[in-house]
């Protein structure tokens, strides 16, 4: 998968997924109901970019569990 941007798509109880970038078609899966396909389709469709500022980075991860810790630890005088 690396180099392609597969977008997925579901098509009745079938999701198909194709390569935006080159449009090579990616391939397809046929799910026992429509509400499958969409569902996963739908899961596996996401984008990180989409996301941004809605979790923290891995790297602000530290920073994040100490901010959601509250007042927890040593006070800093002021």
């Amino acid at each position: 998968m690396l180099g392609h941007a597969y977008r997925f798509e579901a098509d009745g109880a079938t999701m198909r997924w194709a390569c935006e970038r080159c449009g090579e078609h990616g391939g397809s899966k046929t799910y026992e109901s429509e509400a499958d396909a969409r569902r996963y389709a739908r899961a596996l469709d996401r984008r990180d970019a989409e996301d941004v500022g809605k979790r923290p980075l891995l790297s602000l991860l530290p920073l994040w569990l100490a901010r959601k810790a509250g007042g927890r630890g040593p006070k800093r005088p002021a």
